[in-house]
C-alpha cells in the first residue's frame, strides 16, 4: 500500500510537538498538508515536513490532497473543522476533547452520516504499554466493582491566560482535559458501560500563579480570561452497577505528575502508578501490582520511551481507517465521554463560570 497522505490542521504544541514529529518519523503516512492561520505557525511546521504544501484554511484541504487530516486545533473548533474536512470528503482524527457538548456531537453525527470520510478519535492513552499489561490482567480481577481514577500534576496548568484556561475556548479545565483521557481508558477497562450517575466538586486554586505553569510546553503565561477550574474530583456509576472515582489537578503541591488506576475486583485488586502525558516531572518507573488475598503480586510492565502510545496508535490507525467496522465507532464513545463530563460539571454547579469571580471577592 502506498503512504497515508495526512494533513495536519493546528500546529500548536500538540500538532507540532506530538503529531507532526511522530508522523514525520513513520514511513507508513507522507505528511502533504500543513494548515494554520498563523504563518510563523506554517514555518516552523514546513522543518519538519518541508514537501508539505502550506495551508490557512481549511476549505484548502480535499480527497486529492489528503487521505486523513489530523484535527489538533483548539477545542472550540473542533466540531466546527471536523464538519468542514469531513464535507470535503476528508476522513478526520480529532484530538480530544473531540467536541465540547452534546449538541456538538450531534452535529459531528450528521457530518459523518453525509461523508465518504470517516471520523476517529485522539485516544492514546489507552495504547500505553502499561495501560495494556493492565486490561491483560482484568479478567483474572473476577466482577469489577469500583475503578479509581486519577491524573494529579504537580506544575502543569497549560497556556495560563491562554485559550486553554477560558472556558468559552477550552470548554472547561483539568476535568475535560485530563478526565478525558482518563474516563477513555477506564471505560475502555471496563468494557464501555453508560455512565447514569454523577457528581462533582471543583476548585481553582492555583489557576492565577505562574509558578505552577507547565513549563514544558514553553507557554508563556498571559493576561486573559482564567474562568476554569484547575482540579475536579467526581464520583460516577455505570448501568451495571461499577462505581468510578474520578480526580484530575493540573497543579498540586506533590513532587511529581502522577496517574493511577486501580480496579477493585471480587477476586483481586490491580493498581497501575505512572505517568500520562510528556511532563518531565514524572514517576521513575510505572508500577503494576495485584493484590489477592493479602499478597502483592508485582506485574512486569514493558519498558518504552516517552510518548510511545502515539507511535502504537499510528500502527492501529489505518485499520480504524479503512477496516469495516469504524464507521460511527468514535461518535459512540464519545458519547459516553462527553455526556459524563457534561454532567460532571453540572453536579458541580457549574463553577467553571463562578471560578473568576471567586478569587476576585
Amino acid at each position: 500500500m502506498r503512504a497515508i497522505r495526512v494533513a495536519v490542521v493546528g500546529l500548536g504544541w500538540v500538532g507540532r510537538e506530538v503529531w507532526l514529529r511522530w508522523l514525520s518519523a513513520d514511513p507508513a503516512y507522507e505528511v502533504t498538508a500543513l494548515v494554520d492561520r498563523d504563518p510563523d505557525a506554517l514555518a516552523v511546521g514546513a522543518v519538519l515536513a518541508p514537501t508539505a504544501r502550506l495551508c490557512r484554511r481549511v476549505k484548502e484541504i480535499g480527497p486529492e490532497l489528503a487521505d486523513l487530516a489530523i484535527v489538533a486545533v483548539p477545542n472550540d473548533l473542533h466540531t466546527a473543522t471536523a464538519e468542514a474536512l469531513l464535507g470535503n470528503g476528508v476522513s478526520v482524527f480529532v484530538e480530544k476533547p473531540v467536541c465540547l457538548s452534546r449538541t456538538e456531537l450531534a452535529r459531528l453525527r450528521a457530518a459523518e452520516a453525509t461523508s465518504p470520510g470517516r471520523l476517529l478519535a485522539g485516544s492514546a492513552a489507552r495504547w500505553r504499554g502499561d495501560v495494556g499489561t493492565l486490561r491483560s490482567v482484568v479478567p483474572a480481577l473476577g466482577r469489577i466493582r469500583l475503578v479509581e481514577l486519577s491524573w494529579v500534576r504537580a506544575r502543569g496548568i497549560p497556556a495560563q491566560g491562554g485559550w486553554f484556561t477560558e472556558r468559552q475556548r477550552a470548554g472547561g479545565g483539568a476535568l475535560i482535559d485530563l478526565g478525558w483521557h482518563l474516563l477513555d481508558v477506564g471505560l475502555d477497562l471496563i468494557g464501555r458501560p453508560e455512565i447514569v450517575q454523577t457528581c462533582a466538586v471543583t476548585s481553582a486554586d492555583l489557576l492565577d500563579d505562574g509558578r505552577w505553569a507547565a513549563s514544558w510546553r514553553g507557554d508563556e503565561v498571559a493576561s486573559g480570561q482564567k474562568d476554569v477550574e484547575d482540579g475536579a474530583a467526581g464520583f460516577l456509576v455505570t448501568d451495571d452497577g461499577v462505581g468510578m472515582f474520578l480526580r484530575t489537578a493540573w497543579a498540586s503541591h506533590q513532587a511529581h505528575d502522577v496517574t493511577k488506576i486501580r480496579l477493585h475486583g471480587s477476586a483481586a485488586t490491580a493498581s497501575l502508578s505512572c505517568t500520562f502525558g510528556f511532563s518531565p516531572a514524572r514517576e521513575p518507573m510505572p508500577r503494576l501490582v495485584v493484590h489477592r488475598a493479602g499478597l502483592a503480586e508485582p506485574v512486569p510492565l514493558p519498558d518504552e520511551p516517552v510518548g510511545a502510545e502515539y507511535r502504537r496508535q499510528l500502527v492501529k490507525l489505518p485499520l480504524l481507517l479503512f477496516g469495516p467496522s469504524a464507521r460511527g465507532q468514535a461518535l459512540a464513545e464519545t458519547a459516553t465521554i462527553i455526556g459524563a463530563i457534561e454532567a460532571l460539571y453540572a453536579s458541580a454547579g457549574q463553577p467553571r463560570a463562578r471560578a473568576a469571580q471567586e478569587r476576585v471577592s
